[in-house]
């Protein structure tokens, strides 16, 4: 059971990273309907193909999210589905319109992840009733997170991320220079990628150990940069790929594994979802790990990176660190990892981040990355993860 590989990626759009909004600040509704022009244009195809869309949420509507982008758009759709697995949730919209499309539900649809925005001051919403406490996600009356974890002060991202490297390094060993050289080969390939925040910017080893701690032991420069932005990506079937104006990347097989919402309920910290979520779609695809030409691993940490290929099955679990030292991860390289900078260095524009990494692959596999470009590049393996480790997808993708 699962995919039998007949959806594609057949167009992509993605906005530059901005670390400051340029120009007026807009609605989420536009910046949706400015995301779905430009990837139905990119793909070449009528707007009228499209009847499916999968969204996460619009600022402007705290219900009815599809109904409410479907009225704006001006498309009616047969499918609509909103996702909400955090950083997890665009691998996961991918793989749900791959289905739709394969179940014969729809011929296209539309994937769209508007970025961080800075609403219209005369806009900008209320307080909300509960504070937010740091980055915990429910600080209401009942939750767990709220009884057990705020009154302590395990909330947030950066303790989390760091408690699980620290507990990585009890089991397995620690080599900071393993991590920062994670951020320094991104680096590299933003450079070579126009649209990233960092383009133009190299680093050293050095100076990733240099820049400030922010959890011990996670540097500035092992954290995302928060950026302005925006991705899309449009899913169609084998008839709408055809008419396409670029090269079909047929959505091979997915993995999903939700296993809880915060570390303090994880089994093991150090060995996370995406190990049964890449398992099975490996399996459904048909794949192989030796098969794939470029991995696009969510980032939000060095150590997500790093443990993300352990457990993904590219090298066996606690030996990451040496696998990292002895391969080049830039687009040059033997095995290249978030050939566009990834969220470390093109930019984390809020939810849109995960969608960075669906696009940074299938650009790939189109040969559309210009002097970022991967050789005879066919397949990719692409992650989502949500939370603190959480809430994981694994997408691999191929050309035609």
């Amino acid at each position: 059971m699962g995919l039998r590989g007949e959806a594609a990626i057949i167009g992509i759009a993605e906005l530059p990273a901005e670390k400051k909004q340029s120009g007026p600040a807009r609605f989420t509704l536009e910046q949706y309907a400015e995301l779905a022009k430009l990837v139905i244009d990119d793909a070449g195809v009528p707007a009228s193909v499209v009847n499916g869309l999968v969204t996460h949420g619009i600022q402007e509507s705290d219900m009815f999210a599809p109904a409410t982008l479907s009225e704006y758009l001006g498309l009616p759709v047969d499918f609509g589905e909103r996702v909400d697995l955090g950083g997890a949730t665009s691998a996961g919209m991918v793989w749900r319109a791959a289905a739709a499309v394969e179940l014969g539900i729809c011929d296209a649809v539309l994937c769209v992840v508007p970025g961080s925005m800075i609403l219209p001051r005369a806009a900008e919403p209320k307080p909300p009733a509960q504070p937010l406490w740091m980055g915990a996600s429910s600080g209401k009356y009942g939750s767990p997170q709220a009884e057990f974890e705020i009154p302590y002060g395990n909330v947030g991202q950066n303790a989390p991320y760091a408690q699980i490297a620290r507990r990585y390094a009890a089991e397995f060993g620690y080599d900071p220079r393993a991590t920062a050289k994670i951020a320094v080969d991104q680096r590299t390939n933003a450079c070579a990628h126009p649209g990233a925040a960092f383009h133009g910017k190299p680093i050293t080893v050095d100076d990733v150990l240099a820049s400030p701690m922010i959890a011990d032991p996670i540097h500035m420069l092992e954290v995302v940069m928060r950026v302005q932005g925006g991705t899309a990506v449009l899913v169609g079937n084998a008839d709408v790929a055809r008419r396409s104006k670029n090269r079909p990347v047929w959505i091979k097989g997915f993995g999903e594994h939700v296993a809880f919402k915060t570390p303090t309920y994880a089994e093991d910290l150090v060995r996370t979802p995406i190990a049964r979520a890449a398992d099975k779609a490996f399996a459904m695809a048909g794949l192989e790990r030796s098969d794939v030409d470029m991995a696009s691993i969510y980032d939000c940490y060095t150590i997500t990176v790093l443990m993300s290929l352990e457990d993904a099955g590219f090298c066996e679990k606690g030996t990451g660190m040496s696998w990292v030292l002895e391969h080049d991860l830039t687009f040059r390289g033997d095995f290249p990892v978030n050939t566009a900078g990834g969220q470390l260095s093109f930019g984390q524009a809020g939810m849109a981040g995960g969608m960075h990494h669906v696009v940074d692959a299938a650009r790939q596999l189109m040969g559309r990355s210009a002097d970022a470009q991967v050789a005879d590049c066919n397949t990719a393996f692409v992650s989502g993860n949500g939370g603190i480790m959480s809430e994981q997808v694994a997408l691999l993708l191929q050309g035609e």
